[in-house]
């Protein structure tokens, strides 16, 4: 007998209300198998189309809502582990369509965790709302609470229309930009039993391409650290002598770092600010401080790369009589996409006529780092990239600006729908959730090896 996977014999209901296709199901024609591959191959395809338009409708049906709080982050940026406003305002909006919500989830005030369905496999999309100083969401953070909250609510409603086993939360990820905080949510539990977590991310759009963006790609593992130099204040004109200055320290220290990165890695990068550096002129500075971000293709490779970096430190303080401590923020690791999440995805963007990149035997090289790394650790993730200005690029004020347009919320709901396409299809259908399990142990083997070869060319 031909095995039908479980979301195709759940969906049989709906098709015998069908009088058409009554003669073609295949209870109709027991005594041939090979007649009724192409019948489950049309019934995959119709149940297949079924759900998108029942996940694509709902999410539409929404329209007024989603714009509305993605207006409402936008317009009231909030720093790392301040996001109250957007908190509320998504919680609020979650409660009045009638969804439990679990507010400062997981002992971190500004998480929150939605949650619907019962038994089955578990799907979580990742909402980041955070916003960076002086240049509010010039990462695009309201498009991506917006689009998991739109997949969260289609897949919802989907499971609810269709009444089968599975489940979806919608996680309130606060912190992002450089805070860690699914760094906190991971030590509480929250991707514990997670089957499949998901997000995607605005960038710049390469319109040459001919695609809106990427669904199979890695980031840079990042640890960032703190530096502070402690010497010993004197009189700057009177008694120079008896001082012993910090900011000397500081200064060698960040002209050693450029000089280091002449001999790292070509997709290698250390970035640092001087914290602060003393406060009169006239006053020798007794206590100064740096703070350094150091990024490579793994976790391991970036351990390595800061042990290079503190032997510049170290340097700078033998060289100025000063001491010097180091204190660990946080480690964000490289991003491990699933290979057949990726793949879903992507499937799903060229049905809804929005093509995206997904070259399995050629992983794109995202230049930024993320917490969702360390997330794609502990359970099978995706993170997709999408382009919504063919000139902003993150982090800048106009890409501020363009996160703010009708065009990139448009394309922000349309990866939406693909999320939560996917997201069915891990709850439902068995041979999916296997393939996506497997990948992400196989992954597991793969993690410690180098991801980025070097080429060294002919030189003179």
């Amino acid at each position: 007998m031909l095995a039908i996977s479980y979301r195709l014999t759940s969906f049989l209901h709906y098709l015998v209300s069908d009088p058409l296709l009554l003669p073609f199901l295949p209870f109709t024609h027991h005594n041939q198998q090979s007649s009724s591959l192409p019948v489950a191959k049309e019934l995959s395809r119709k149940m297949e189309s079924t759900i998108s338009k029942i996940i694509q409708e709902a999410i539409d049906g929404y329209e007024d809502n989603l714009k509305a709080i993605n207006q409402k982050i936008h317009e009231n940026p909030e720093l790392r582990f301040n996001e109250v406003k957007a908190h509320d305002n998504i919680t609020s909006m979650l409660n009045e369509l009638g969804y439990s919500v679990t507010t400062g989830a997981y002992s971190v005030p500004t998480a929150f965790s939605a949650e619907y369905g019962n038994g089955g496999r578990l799907v979580v999309y990742n909402a980041e709302y955070d916003a960076l100083p002086d240049i509010g969401h010039a990462c695009g953070h309201n498009l991506i609470a917006t689009a998991s909250i739109a997949s969260f609510l289609g897949l919802a409603s989907a499971l609810k229309k269709q009444n089968v086993p599975g489940r979806v939360r919608l996680l309130g990820t606060p912190a992002e930009e450089g805070g860690g905080g699914k760094l906190k949510l991971i030590d509480a539990g929250a991707y514990k039993d997670v089957d499949a977590c998901m997000m995607v991310h605005p960038s710049i759009r390469d319109p040459s391409q001919g695609h809106v963006g990427s669904a199979y790609l890695t980031s840079l593992a990042s640890h960032n650290f703190k530096i502070r130099y402690m010497g010993k204040p004197s009189h700057a004109a009177m008694a120079p002598w008896e001082g012993v200055n910090a900011l000397d320290a500081v200064v060698l220290a960040y002209n050693a770092i450029s000089v280091l990165r002449q001999q790292i890695k070509p997709y290698e990068r250390i970035n640092g600010v001087i914290e602060s550096g003393g406060t009169r002129p006239n006053i020798i500075t007794a206590s100064a401080g740096l703070v350094y971000y150091v990024r490579s293709a793994t976790v391991k490779e970036t351990y390595e790369l800061k042990a290079r970096a503190i032997k510049c430190f170290e340097g700078a303080a033998l060289a100025t009589g000063c001491t010097v401590e180091f204190e660990d923020i946080n480690t964000y690791a490289d991003l491990r996409s699933n290979k057949t999440i990726c793949s879903q995805y992507a499937e799903a963007m060229s049905n809804l006529q929005y093509p995206v990149t997904c070259d399995l035997k050629n992983i794109y090289n995202a230049p930024g780092s993320t917490d969702m790394g360390n997330v794609s650790y502990v359970c099978p993730g995706f993170h997709g990239m999408y382009g919504i200005s063919d000139r902003a690029v993150n982090h800048t004020p106009e890409f501020t600006q363009a996160a703010a347009t009708k065009e990139a919320h448009d394309i922000t709901i349309v990866t939406a729908k693909a999320m939560a396409i996917v997201g069915w299809n891990v709850l439902t259908d068995d041979e999916v959730a296997k393939n996506v399990r497997a990948d992400f142990e196989e992954d597991k083997i793969l993690r410690e090896k180098p991801k980025r070869a070097v080429v060294v060319s002919g030189a003179c």
